[in-house]
């Protein structure tokens, strides 16, 4: 079971693994995608984080379909909402955590207990290198990132008691939607120009938004990510986690050797 695969990393996770020979649950949150995932081929139907009650179809449709089990699934699923930590309202934030961790946390609750049954099963989050490491106007997002790094490190320890595998998957910069899907809550929620940050927004962040650009420097394309999943799902012994691109390594390393203050000067400089 795959979420948020209308796009980007789930997209290229559910074709791929459809591929190798794996039965996927494709879920979108949108109806509309769902219908196109079916058209190519794919088991597809909608799952919305933000709805308790979309979890709770979801994993009904998808025991339903297997008769009781699950042998793996992948929380891909979450979105971005950038803009300075000083001018994100209290509502923005809760609707991106209900997202990003609050949904992956109460779908992953209602899966463990069939995997208990079972004896068997994966579980493995899609982080970020955002998970790792903040960045300029990402607070929100990353702040999403490192809770759930948070909650998935401590569900692995103790799961360790149980067959079941925790794993944390840290992408770093992957072709994908995400910038052109963080433009509507961007809109919703930041009023920019009424931030003291308003001059840094026009030269920075807004042209980043709204103008069309190559890849970002050592961006990789989401087979990448698809690949490491891969692994992680067939490997008789998966690694608790998984970097993906040059940036993750980097800063995973930065984060550990480096004094505060250098790895702030470091991730400032961009």
């Amino acid at each position: 079971m795959i979420t948020g695969c209308s796009s980007g990393l789930g997209y290229d996770a559910a074709h791929g693994l459809a591929a190798r020979g794996w039965r996927v649950f494709a879920t979108c949150r949108k109806a509309q995608d769902c219908e196109r995932l079916r058209s190519e081929g794919l088991e597809s139907f909608q799952l919305d984080y933000a709805s308790s009650e979309s979890i709770n179809a979801a994993v009904a449709e998808v025991l339903s379909r297997t008769g009781g089990t699950l042998d793996a699934l992948y929380n891909n699923g979450a979105f971005a909402m950038p803009g300075a930590v000083e001018d994100l309202p209290r509502e923005g934030l809760r609707e991106i955590y209900e997202t990003n961790l609050f949904g992956v946390h109460e779908l992953t609750c209602k899966i463990i207990p069939v995997m208990r049954a079972q004896g068997h099963g994966r579980i493995i989050n899609c982080s970020s290198v955002l998970g790792l490491v903040p960045m300029r106007w990402r607070g929100a997002y990353s702040s999403t990132k490192f809770a759930l790094e948070g909650l998935t490190d401590t569900l692995r320890i103790e799961m360790r008691d149980t067959p079941l595998h925790i794993i944390t998957v840290e992408p770093g910069p992957i072709t994908s939607d995400i910038r052109k899907n963080s433009i509507p809550p961007f809109e919703r929620y930041v009023d920019w120009k009424a931030s003291p940050r308003r001059a840094q927004y026009e030269e920075s962040l807004l042209a980043r938004l709204y103008e069309a650009r190559g890849p970002d420097r050592f961006e990789l394309p989401a087979s990448a990510v698809t690949k490491k999943l891969v692994h992680a799902l067939e490997s008789a012994r998966p690694k608790p986690r998984y970097f993906v691109t040059t940036p993750t390594y980097l800063m995973a390393a930065a984060r550990r050797l480096l004094p505060t203050r250098v790895l702030d000067w470091l991730i400032a400089k961009g």
